[in-house]
């Protein structure tokens, strides 16, 4: 089931990693290298979801849409980002890099870019959304690749066979195709599967402290015509999904800062971003996720 996106927003992951600017009308594409099959692909679902892009409640190009096929979910965020190519290439197309972006959401508690059997890997801590100490947090293997990179594309991929409470076949893949000389297009993809006991630890909070929480999605009208977002498992994607969105861009915007000023940056700017999306994204007052963001970030930093 696929959903149209619909926001007063923000990705609790208890499960789900228990868990990355203006639209660019008719841009002109002079000096963009000549698109090949899967740029142009991507370019042809910009174009596809040029009018969803311009007219949003996110004040900003961007699209999330959510679908469940028996037992695997996953999310999608489409945007227009305000860099150009070369900056989304450079900034992403490292391992060491996604762990600077994996890191800011609130139940990332360390990560560590390495390799093994040949392959480079993300060795991840996944935990509560409260301070918490890595070794007493649920590690995460994340295979990472490079699949696709181009002049004019870029595709790199993190999978990983095992995840917390009988999650499984995770994969975060980020896909990018330059519109002009200052804006990219990207699509970030996170999806997941799920078994018994990762469906009742869901339900279970869902039922509890996510009972309110609820997607980006419109997925329908109430009696009165008012929208209603989507809930459920559904919804906790797209939240999870929005928030790797939104860990990317500030990840992004933090590289034009002196290197020193970073790592702060992007962990206001991240808490920042969500809080534009309270009813979905809210789960700590900044005095807490700042502190804890920068002891946690400080670990990756000395690991990497």
């Amino acid at each position: 089931m696929s959903t149209t996106r619909h926001p007063t927003v923000p990705f609790f992951a208890f499960i789900g990693l228990v868990a990355a600017i203006m639209l660019c009308a008719a841009a002109a594409f002079a000096n963009v290298p000549e698109r090949g099959g899967a740029a142009a692909a991507l370019h042809a679902k910009h174009e596809e979801l040029r009018d969803k892009l311009a007219h949003n409640a996110f004040g900003r190009p961007v699209h999330v849409t959510s679908s469940q096929a028996s037992n695997e979910l996953q999310g999608d965020v489409y945007a227009v980002v305000g860099y150009p190519f070369t900056r989304v290439d450079e900034g992403l197309r490292d391992a060491a890099s996604w762990c600077h972006v994996l890191i800011l959401p609130f139940n990332t508690k360390h990560c560590q870019a390495g390799g093994k059997n040949g392959e480079s890997h993300l060795a991840m801590r996944i935990g509560r959304k409260a301070s918490q100490a890595p070794e007493n947090a649920y590690p995460i293997d994340f295979r990472y690749r490079v699949e696709s990179r181009d002049p004019d594309f870029l595709r790199v991929s993190l999978k990983a066979e095992n995840g917390p409470l009988g999650t499984r076949n995770y994969e975060i893949a980020l896909e990018a195709t330059p519109l002009d000389q200052t804006h990219t297009f990207i699509h970030l993809g996170y999806k997941y599967a799920f078994g018994i006991m990762s469906r009742l630890a869901m339900e279970t909070y869902l039922g509890t402290s996510g009972a309110d929480k609820v997607g980006f999605s419109l997925s329908g009208r109430d009696a009165q015509g008012k929208p209603q977002l989507v809930g459920g498992m559904l919804g906790a994607t797209e939240r999870n999904t929005m928030r790797y969105f939104l860990a990317i861009d500030v990840y992004l915007a933090s590289l034009s800062a002196p290197e020193g000023e970073r790592v702060d940056k992007r962990i206001n700017d991240w808490f920042a971003a969500t809080e534009r999306y309270p009813r979905q994204l809210h789960e700590m007052d900044r005095g807490e996720y700042v502190p804890m963001k920068k002891k946690e970030a400080s670990r990756v930093n000395a690991a990497l």
